[in-house]
């Protein structure tokens, strides 16, 4: 009876939480998360890039600051109890008590938020059916295949990247790092996360087409990637200085081309499709990420566990094998964005102001 009782509980705890926690939170995130870069953009009209590079830099940095906040309350507001063995178990009562003080300081930092977020004077919202145009309609303006170029290379994208962030700390405990050093490494990439959030779309303001952007961070993947796979970096790693600068490299590459493919999708769309729609294109794009979510971590887990030595603790030849396949994507990403994304408005007003003083 009790057995039943405990089973209940826990399904409708696990109903609540994807509920709420999934569905919900998951939703006022991508609203709340579209909403300051539209208006970012709105402001900034000539640092686009700067604008919501800072802001998609800060939506990706604030993990560090939540996650140890959060591991100590669970922790910290636990009780404890002592079991048959005389030993101390956490209750975790701190679970709940965390998602109670969440939600009080989230729900007061939002509404606080939601008052300071203006549209700078001057900007009209179309107010009728006849001046809003649907997503479809919009994507229709280019074709088809620059949207279809621009969802699947940042798809792909974030793809790769979440295959071999999600490995990360493995990958260096084969080269050779203890626990301490893989956790001083993973502080470092997720700084070139943002920083490369932030420098990719601040450098794109300065580029005529910020697709450009783009080739070079799948251009650096493919080096870095490559690079790896031909000296076998991660099985030869450990004790060898020149393979160990190697993989490190290709962990900081690939955070930094990760957030910033992540952060300079905004402005693209900005640039190709105008900004009266940006907020709803930008949504339709996030999809890629939402199913990127779903597949790179996945990807990568599949291939360390299915191949290479299967050794529960270490598989380096795993993760070379990880390798093989996110280069391939990298390089599907790249001919993506030669052929299938054309060029900006921007872009081509460039082009045509510097044929004209020729």
């Amino acid at each position: 009876m009790l057995q039943k009782s405990l089973t209940t509980t826990s399904l409708v705890s696990l109903i609540g939480i994807y509920v709420s926690y999934g569905c919900i939170m998951g939703i006022g995130l991508g609203t709340g998360y579209l909403s300051p870069v539209k208006t970012l953009m709105l402001w900034f009209e000539d640092k686009k890039g700067l604008a919501t590079g800072l802001a998609v830099a800060g939506f990706g940095g604030a993990k560090a600051i939540a996650s140890p906040i959060m591991t100590a309350m669970l922790t910290g507001l636990s009780g404890v109890t002592v079991d048959a063995a005389g030993k101390e178990v956490s209750d975790n009562t701190g679970l709940w008590k965390m998602f109670l003080i969440l939600a009080v300081v989230y729900f007061i930092m939002m509404f606080v938020g939601h008052l300071l977020l203006k549209k700078p004077e001057g900007w009209v919202e179309p107010q009728n059916k006849a001046e809003k145009e649907s997503i479809l309609s919009v994507i229709k303006t280019k074709p088809i295949k620059n949207y279809v170029g621009i969802w699947l290379m940042f798809y792909i994208n974030i793809t790769c990247g979440l295959a071999i962030i999600s490995q990360e700390k493995p990958i260096v405990a084969c080269i050779g790092f203890g626990l301490t050093a893989a956790g001083i490494i993973s502080t470092f990439s997720a700084i070139f996360n943002a920083g490369g959030r932030l420098g990719f779309s601040a450098w794109a303001d300065h580029m005529k087409d910020r697709n450009t952007v783009y080739k070079m961070i799948f251009i650096l993947s493919i080096a870095f990637t490559g690079l790896v796979i031909l000296t076998n970096g991660i099985v030869n790693g450990e004790g060898n200085l020149l393979l160990v600068i190697l993989v490190l490299g290709l962990i900081f590459v690939v955070n930094a081309g990760y957030g910033g493919g992540f952060s300079n999708v905004p402005t693209l769309l900005s640039d190709h499709y105008g900004m009266k729609s940006i907020s709803a294109i930008h949504g339709l794009t996030l999809s890629a990420w939402a199913f990127a979510g779903l597949t790179g971590n996945q990807m990568a887990t599949f291939i360390v566990n299915n191949f290479g030595t299967k050794d529960p603790k270490s598989n380096p030849e795993g993760y070379q094998y990880v390798l093989y396949v996110t280069i391939v994507l990298y390089i599907i990403a790249l001919l993506l964005s030669l052929f299938f994304v054309s060029p900006s408005d921007k872009a081509v007003e460039a082009k045509k102001a510097k044929a004209s003083e020729k």
